[in-house]
């Protein structure tokens, strides 16, 4: 018996490790691809490493279009959009599970039905309302048409729904406000679907490419999406500079990879603790 369930253990951990070399594999050979010369990369059979590291193909492609300029309106862009949705899902979660008011089920199932609208519903009506208000082409527009997401209310009030209600009474009668219940009390115990949501969020709105396109015509506001397909229409030549091209593509998901590598610890390590608390 104990032989057989090592066997399986042995099995798991290779298709595990098998599935992970899988989907690093791309990661790998963009990288590899960046030190190469365009030549090495379209040789077959192909090389896993060039013969000679083009290490100087970075700083071409940095100094190639303006990624400084790109990735900052990424990150500045995201970074605010995951602290606003934060702010607003969690008041807004809280609402739905532990606050009383006349027709909380009706609005609830609202809500929930918003979440089956696609986003695409949304566009002409979004740039209509951007276009009254004068926040096409601004970084105010860019933020203020993605703080809210019905998917960030619905992922938070399922985290808040497993936090026994008890606890936000016993604060009631501790003479604590809702915003301090929400903050000190439901937020430490659901920090894990935080920081699911901050991740989830801000490689959402990192990546985002055809809204921004549509809302701004100005090349300073373009995010890293669009400027990687500016600069490969235009600094790549349609593809006939691809370690330029691989090279711009390795450092503008390098901010994706240190933000999963931050949060990666404390998601595994909340989950036992919020599931504890539950449970308590």
């Amino acid at each position: 018996m104990r032989t057989g369930n090592r066997l399986g253990t042995v099995i798991r951990h290779l298709l595990l490790a098998a599935a992970a070399v899988i989907m690093a594999f791309p990661f790998y050979w963009m990288a590899t691809s960046a030190l190469k010369t365009n030549d090495e990369i379209w040789q077959f059979p192909p090389t896993f490493w060039p013969e000679t590291a083009l290490w100087s193909n970075f700083a071409d492609a940095w100094h190639a279009a303006p990624f400084a300029r790109y990735l900052f309106n990424s990150v500045f862009v995201a970074g605010t959009i995951v602290v606003l949705q934060i702010l607003n899902s969690g008041m807004m979660a809280y609402a739905l599970t532990h606050m009383k008011f006349r027709l909380k089920g009706a609005f609830t199932a609202l809500v929930l039905v918003g979440y089956m609208v696609p986003s695409t519903a949304v566009y002409l009506p979004g740039y209509v309302i951007l276009g009254k208000m004068g926040l096409l082409n601004t970084y105010t527009g860019l933020i203020i048409s993605n703080c809210v997401s019905v998917f960030s209310i619905f992922l938070i009030r399922q985290a808040f729904l497993q936090v026994s209600h008890e606890l936000v009474e016993a604060g009631k009668i501790d003479g604590a406000s809702h915003l301090r219940i929400l903050w000190t009390i439901l937020v430490p115990l659901t920090r894990s679907s935080f920081a699911v949501l901050a991740l989830i969020t801000f490689i959402e709105q990192y990546n985002n490419y055809f809204w921004p396109m549509l809302i701004t015509k100005n090349p300073d506001l373009q995010l890293v999406s669009a400027g990687l397909r500016s600069f490969f229409v235009e600094g790549g030549a349609y593809g006939l500079k691809w370690p330029l091209i691989m090279a711009a593509s390795a450092f503008t998901i390098a901010p994706l990879l240190a933000l999963f590598v931050l949060t990666q610890k404390t998601i595994i390590s909340s989950v036992n603790l919020s599931a504890g608390a539950s449970k308590g």
